[in-house]
Formats: structure tokens, sequence, C-alpha cells
């Protein structure tokens, strides 16, 4: 029996396998409308097998996207464009799923599909960026620090954006609080030097985070929540993972389900070494802290190491991108690798099977 083939219930749902696409930046939008390119790119995961597919860092408002170029569903006209691509993700045989962002003091970028880098001018398109604290991220431009109300609208553009979500077709939630974007920022002490009640100690720089955990339970109670954590900043004095799980922990009583647990982004000076499978021990200390079920990413490229970590017990599903970019059929090449005979093998693609 193969634990990454074995469904994995969620909330009323059940995902059919445990092998994940992670969500994928594609700086490929329209006023952050998505594209025809979006709907290929995400519906070929679903006929590759995949047991969910999340899309990329969706912005909840406008300056909360990563670049001029990214997605977003802060308005009707981006919820109606998701639709068909929902659609055909879940005609497929996989859940759809989001992942609801915003990028902070990390926004009004260049795409990395330009030659361009740092922040773009407001002539350009470009936008004044939030934060906790006025701290740049090295080579970008100072961003400016959240009041209570920019506060509030972040928390309700969040609730909105699920509530959108969920017209959308979409299945699955995911909060972004990795990589370091605008929850993230709040909760490591590097990016958050605020005296008010959301800075200082772990508890207030997690407040942000756990009310928006709460105000999408409340929006969309039926709907499985994930938390995508960054474990570790990788650098002195900032988070670590005893800590996020802390949070993780938290979060679980606010109304999450399951952790996305990543790590870094925070700081331009972070020293990671990486390996395969070098998040796998994030994942499973926050797994063992929380009782929760977690998700593991990051240098995951074969069906016996996928396999290996779910038979550990380190992770409950794994997430992967660029090995789903490189082959979009992966979970039915990782089944072929495994001996595993899925039912949901297209049938135009039957002939190709093992």
């Amino acid at each position: 029996m193969s634990t990454l083939f074995s469904p994995l219930p969620l909330r009323g749902l059940t995902a059919r396998n445990r092998l994940w696409v992670a969500p994928m930046c594609q700086y490929s939008a329209v006023d952050g409308v998505p594209q025809e390119w979006h709907h290929t790119h995400l519906a070929q995961f679903a006929s590759g097998g995949a047991g969910v597919v999340i899309a990329e860092a969706t912005a909840v408002s406008p300056e909360g996207r990563i670049s001029p170029d990214d997605v977003g569903i802060w308005n009707d006209a981006q919820r109606d464009a998701w639709r068909p691509i929902t659609a055909a993700v879940r005609a497929r045989g996989a859940l759809a799923g989001i992942q609801l962002a915003h990028a902070g003091r990390k926004a009004s970028t260049w795409s990395p599909l330009t030659d361009r880098r740092g922040s773009v001018p407001p002539a350009d398109g470009g936008w004044q960026t939030v934060a906790p604290s006025a701290i740049a991220y090295d080579g970008f431009d100072a961003p400016t620090a959240l009041d209570e109300a920019g506060i509030d609208r972040v928390a309700s553009d969040f609730a909105a954006a699920a509530r959108r979500a969920l017209d959308a077709g979409f299945e699955v939630l995911e909060i972004h609080a990795a990589h370091g974007y605008l929850l993230h920022e709040f909760l490591s002490p590097l990016s958050n030097h605020r005296t008010d009640a959301y800075g200082g100690s772990l508890e207030n720089r997690s407040r942000l985070l756990l009310r928006i955990v709460r105000e999408i339970r409340d929006a969309a109670p039926a709907a499985p929540l994930l938390v995508r954590f960054s474990a570790t900043d990788w650098a002195d004095g900032g988070l670590d993972v005893a800590e996020v799980a802390t949070v993780a922990g938290w979060a679980a009583e606010a109304g999450a389900d399951l952790f996305d647990i990543s790590s870094g982004g925070l700081v331009a000076a972070q020293r990671i070494e990486t390996f395969p499978g070098y998040q796998v021990g994030l994942a499973a200390e926050v797994r063992r802290a929380t009782g929760a079920p977690v998700g593991a990413v990051g240098l995951i490229t074969g069906a016996a190491q996928a396999e290996q970590i779910l038979a550990d017990g380190d992770a409950d599903m794994i997430l992967a991108g660029r090995e789903w970019l490189r082959d979009p059929h992966f979970a039915l090449r990782a089944a072929s690798e495994l001996g595993v005979e899925l039912d949901y093998w297209p049938a135009q693609y039957l002939r190709a099977r093992p």
C-alpha cells in the first residue's frame, strides 16, 4: 500500500492522493486577471494526477501583488476569470486550491520574467508598499508602516478574497504567511519593530495572522484552510521552528486545518544549505509539536523520496513545484514507479501507461 497515493480527508472533501502542486507564481496576469496561460498551466497538473492543485500567490488587494503582472482576486472580473480554470481542474479529478497573499514590503517589484530588478517606479505602474514597520527589504524601496486602519483593511481584504475564491470555484484555501511577504513580516522580529498590540511578543506578532484565520474561517466555514509558514528565517535573530510551531498551534485553535511548511525569504542575508528534502525536518517538527497535519516542500523530486517522507511520519502530504514544471504528469509517473494502479489515468493517455 502506498501512503502517497492514499486519499486524505479535508473537512467535507477528500484529496485523491497526497502529491499536490505547490503555488508557483507565473507573472502572466493582466490587471490581476488570470489568462489562458493560467488555464493550461493549472489544468495540466490535474490531468497529470495531482491530488490538489494550488494556484499561485493571488493578491487580496492591488497593493498586495508581488509585481504588476501578478494575479489577484480583489474584484469580480478576476473572480469570473478564475471560474473556467477551477472548473477545468475539478473536472480532471483534483481539488482546486488558491493561495491568498499580500506581498507587503516585497510588493511592487519587477517580474523575474523581465530583465529589470528592484522596485517598480510609480511612472511604470509601481505603488507605495506597506509593512508592519518602515524597514525596506534590501534593494527595494522603503514601505510605509501600516496603521490600525490599514491593518483592519488587510484583514477584511483576506476575508473578502476568501469569499470570492469560493464563488470562483476554489475548494481549498491557503493563507500565505511565508517567504518574506506581509504576514511573515509581521511574524518575524527582523521586520516587525512595532510597539503596539501587533509587535513585540510572539503573541502580538501573530495577532494579524490569527485574526485572518478566524475571519476566513467565518467567511468559509466548510473550506479546508491551510497556512503556509516559513519555519525559519535562516538568519540570526529571526523566526525559528519552535516559534512557528507555537504559532501553528494557535492557528489550529483559530480554525486552520493543515500547515504547509517552507522556509526563508524574509531577508537577503539568509544562510541556507539546500539538499534534497532540506525542509522536511522543519515540517516534522511542526507536526510533532501541534499534532496537526503538515505538508513538506522543497527539493522533493522523486516518488520513492516522497513515499519515504510520509512513511516516516514526517509529513501528511507532499507539495512540489519545479518537478511538476518538469513533468506535469508527475503523479502518474510516481504511481507507476511505486507500482500503484490508479483509476484516474486519463483515458486519452492509457496507451502510455506502463
